[in-house]
């Protein structure tokens, strides 16, 4: 299985997340646009995840929410500036737990020989807002996230010893 890794330059707003995944890009496009797969990968497996609304289209918004098994929910919300299938989406990502802490995400997938490199370059606001939000667990939220997003496409591509062998 891939690795999410994770990359923070100390002192800088930004940083970039790069997964690829065993699965054609436009298959990784759809799990990041459809709102009946967002459930099914998005966040740790500890949480549900309950898609509000999505409108994946320049404009349109986004609100998901996650439960714990206690009841607890927790909310994040966005704005898309961009969606060019298969190739790249724009939005912003906000947790309204900590409102006024926007962060611009740039995902792009790039078509690597039957794989898909994922590439999101996320700008914060601040290196303190950066600083806080890698000091809150997002690497291993996101590490998790990926390994459930793998294990979704496993179950729609075969795998790419088949393919060879077909």
């Amino acid at each position: 299985m891939n690795k999410t890794v994770v990359t923070a330059e100390p002192g800088k707003q930004d940083l970039f997340i790069t997964r690829t995944f065993d699965a054609p890009r436009e298959l990784v496009f759809k799990a990041y646009t459809d709102a009946t797969l967002i459930p099914q990968w998005w966040g740790p497996a500890m949480y549900t995840t309950v898609v509000d609304k999505m409108d994946a289209r320049p404009g349109g918004s986004w609100r998901f929410y996650q439960r714990d098994a206690e009841g607890h929910e927790f909310a994040f919300h966005g704005v898309y500036h961009e969606v060019k299938r298969p190739e790249r989406t724009v939005d912003t990502f906000e947790y309204e737990g900590m409102p006024g802490h926007v962060m611009l995400e740039i995902a792009t997938l790039e078509e690597q020989n039957g794989k898909t490199k994922l590439t999101v370059h996320s700008v914060y606001l601040s290196v303190e807002d950066r600083d806080g939000m890698i000091a809150s667990g997002m690497e291993s939220g996101m590490s998790e996230s990926h390994d459930r997003l793998e294990q979704l496409l496993a179950k729609t591509v075969p795998s790419s010893k088949s393919r060879e062998k077909a």
